[in-house]
C-alpha cells in the first residue's frame, strides 16, 4: 500500500513526532535514533534532520492535520516512540497523551504506556492481556481455528502434516518454513501444543516477507504487517512487539521481556526499512490461508504480493 501519510504531510508530521518526544531534553537518544531512521527509511527524507526540526504544539499539529486517517497513524507513531524512553516517564507518558488527544483520540497503546507509568510492569501486562485479548483469533490461521486454538498435549499428525511440506521443493513456501523452523531449532506447531494456530500463521508470515525471529525481525514484522495493512490486528501485533522487546513488560515463564532493542547497532535502521517494504507490499497476507499458499513458490509469491527484498 502507498504510505497513508503523504508527502506534503511528511515535514509536518516529523516535526510533531520530535516535539511530542522532547521533555526538555529533545528526546533520549535512542528517540532520536529511531526518528531519524524512520525519516531515512520509512518517510525517505534524508535530508530532514531530527534535532533541526521547528516545534510544533499539540494544537497547531491538530490544526494541520486534519484526515482522520492520517491521525491514525500518527498516534500511532507517537505511541511507538512513547515506548523507546527508558524509562517510561510520567512527562512522556502525558506529553504523549496531549499530542495524541489534540489529533482526535485515545487509545490501546496510551493505555498501556499509562499502566506501565503508574502501576507497573505486572499491571501493564495484565492490561495488554486485556486489551488485546479479541485480537488473538485475528492472528491465527482462520482454517485452524477450530481445531488447533489452544491445544491440552500435543498432536503429532499437526506436526507431520507440516513437516511433510518440506517434500514439496527447496522452492515452495512450504519447504522453506520448515527450513525455518530447523535452522532456529524451533519445535513445529503440533509438538508444541502452545497456540498451533497462531504460531503457524504468524510464521508463515515471517517466512513470506523474510525476517528472522530475532528481536529486531520480531519488531520489523510486525512494522512491516502494520505498513502493509493499517488494521487493528496488525496494529496490536506491532504493540505486542514493543511490549515484548522495546518495554519489556510482556513476559512470561517461556520468555524474558527485552528492553531498547531498538538501540542496539543496526537495528532501527532495520526497523525503517520494514515500514517501506511493508508500504510497497499490495496483500494482507496476515489473513490468507497459508496452508493454500505452501505449495507455491515462495518467490513467485512475493513477486506477486509485491515484497521487495530486504536491503538490511
Amino acid at each position: 500500500m502507498p504510505r497513508i501519510i503523504p508527502d506534503e504531510l511528511v515535514d509536518l508530521t516529523v516535526s510533531t513526532l520530535a516535539s511530542a518526544i522532547d521533555v526538555g531534553d529533545g528526546g533520549t537518544e535512542e528517540q532520536r535514533l529511531v526518528l531519524q531512521a524512520m525519516v531515512d527509511g520509512y518517510f525517505e527524507r534524508s535530508d530532514l534532520r531530527v534535532g533541526q526540526l521547528k516545534p510544533l504544539s499539540p494544537e497547531v499539529a491538530a490544526q494541520a492535520i486534519e484526515d482522520e486517517t492520517i491521525r491514525h497513524r500518527v498516534r500511532q507513531f507517537l505511541v511507538l516512540l512513547e515506548f523507546c524512553r527508558h524509562p517510561l516517564t510520567n512527562e512522556q507518558a502525558t506529553l504523549t497523551e496531549r499530542y495524541a488527544e489534540a489529533l482526535g483520540g485515545h487509545g490501546p497503546g496510551l493505555d498501556l504506556a499509562r499502566s506501565l507509568v503508574n502501576d507497573g510492569a505486572a499491571r501493564a501486562l495484565l492490561d495488554y492481556r486485556r486489551i488485546t485479548g479479541w485480537a488473538r483469533r485475528e492472528w491465527a490461521e482462520q482454517s485452524m481455528l477450530m481445531s488447533y486454538e489452544h491445544l491440552e498435549e500435543p498432536d503429532h499428525e499437526l506436526a507431520a502434516l507440516l513437516e511433510s511440506f518440506h517434500e514439496l521443493g527447496e522452492d515452495t513456501l512450504g519447504y522453506q518454513y520448515v527450513e525455518f523452523y530447523r535452522r532456529n531449532n524451533m519445535v513445529l506447531p503440533g509438538d508444541d501444543p502452545s497456540q498451533p494456530a497462531f504460531f503457524f500463521s504468524h510464521d508463515m508470515n515471517h517466512v513470506i516477507a523474510g525476517y528472522e525471529p530475532s528481536a529486531i525481525d520480531e519488531i520489523s514484522l510486525s512494522a512491516f504487517l502494520m505498513a502493509a495493512a493499517d488494521t487493528d490486528a496488525n496494529w496490536m501485533m506491532l504493540l505486542t512487539s514493543l511490549a515484548a522487546y522495546e518495554a519489556g513488560f510482556l513476559t512470561s515463564e517461556a520468555f524474558e521481556g527485552k528492553t531498547s532493542v531498538l538501540a542496539r547497532e543496526g537495528a532501527a535502521k532495520t526497523f525503517a526499512e520494514a515500514f517501506r517494504r511493508g508500504a510497497k507490499c499490495s496483500v494482507d497476507f496476515t489473513q490468507l490461508d497459508h496452508l493454500e499458499l505452501a505449495t507455491r513458490p515462495l518467490e513467485e509469491v512475493r513477486r506477486e504480493f509485491g515484497i521487495e527484498p530486504r536491503r538490511c
